[in-house]
């Protein structure tokens, strides 16, 4: 039994909240899912699981009879993901959050070395860990220093997804998802990693998230690629407008995010919708934003080459014909 500061002083306070959400999933996953929480070592004091049910066609609260001494049960309105973690939020006690996907599990290595980060590094305000479609119980730990999440994202692009940290709860604030987007995450992770002062960006791999047909990510419907293309540009026209009101390094770590965001936002309009005149219809509008060309920085060698193509028109023809071939024989 570990003797740390945080519980002499907070015994009554769960340690971790994990808030976990699912809309139609199988009940075997979800069940999957809270053993995996459940196996961890915290005591039942020292955790909190909200299952957030986004208006399921039905309930699965029935099947889960064996968990129901364990987890907070919320059945809502459907309204999205972003919804669906924001009444987990609002709900939670814990000193820590946890965000994940009810199709999704934890990895209990190396999960339980994050946890002893938070346990024994002096409350830091986000530990990073890695996530992977494949589960895995054999790794290893190297030791990572503590550093400010603006200094982070200066000098990193970083893992979007919400799944992928422990975050301490004062450490949102106000901050929410965006509802009735998708890329809430992108928008969401970070402005969080500019209010965290000391996070601990390790390498382990502590996350299983599942590949699965009829996920919103799988979802190939033309309509429903539109609107996530749409959804990504106006968190990058958010997030580009945001910068102008920040201190120059926040403003520094946003614009590395916002031009990642932008290279990747184009990426996605060549490969996805195959069309010229749409593609240069986006950029037109970027430009207006001050968003196109992409900032001339020595971010990373992708980057670099991909800004250097999409500077000449002979450029963006050779990727409007290379990159769909090449994405489909990956």
């Amino acid at each position: 039994m570990y003797t740390d500061k945080i519980y002499k002083q907070y015994n009554k306070t769960p340690l971790v909240t994990f808030i976990v959400t699912c809309y139609n999933l199988p009940i075997w996953m979800i069940k999957e899912c809270l053993e995996s929480i459940l196996a961890l070592s915290l005591r039942p004091f020292e955790r909190e699981i909200i299952l957030v049910d986004d208006g399921s066609e039905t309930s699965p609260v029935n099947e889960l009879s064996g968990h129901l001494d364990d987890i907070i049960y919320v059945r809502q309105k459907n309204g999205g993901l972003s919804e669906a973690r924001n009444a987990g939020i609002r709900m939670a006690t814990g000193l820590y959050l946890q965000f994940v996907d009810g199709d999704d599990k934890l990895i209990q290595a190396g999960y339980e070395h994050c946890l002893d980060i938070v346990r024994y590094h002096d409350m830091p305000d986000m530990v990073l860990f890695d996530l992977s479609s494949k589960m895995t119980n054999q790794m290893t730990f190297t030791e990572v220093k503590p550093v400010c999440g603006t200094e982070y994202m200066q000098h990193n692009n970083i893992h979007p997804s919400s799944c992928g940290y422990i975050v301490k709860r004062t450490t949102l604030g106000e901050l929410r998802f965006t509802p009735g987007i998708y890329h809430e995450d992108e928008e969401f992770t970070p402005q969080l990693l500019l209010r965290a002062e000391i996070i601990y960006p390790t390498l382990a791999t502590a996350y299983f998230y599942r590949r699965r047909t009829g996920s919103i990510i799988s979802d190939q419907n033309k309509r429903s690629i539109l609107k996530r293309l749409n959804d990504k540009k106006q968190v990058i026209i958010r997030l580009n407008d945001m910068s102008d009101r920040l201190p120059h390094n926040d403003r520094t770590a946003i614009n590395r995010r916002v031009a990642q965001l932008t290279m990747d936002y184009i990426y996605n309009i060549i490969i996805q919708i195959h069309s010229r005149k749409y593609l240069d219809k986006q950029l037109a509008e970027l430009h207006s934003k001050g968003l196109f060309p992409l900032p001339d920085k020595e971010y990373t060698t992708k980057y670099k080459w991909f800004r250097r193509m999409t500077n000449s028109n002979m450029g963006l023809t050779v990727l409007m014909r290379t990159l769909p071939f090449l994405k489909k024989e990956r």
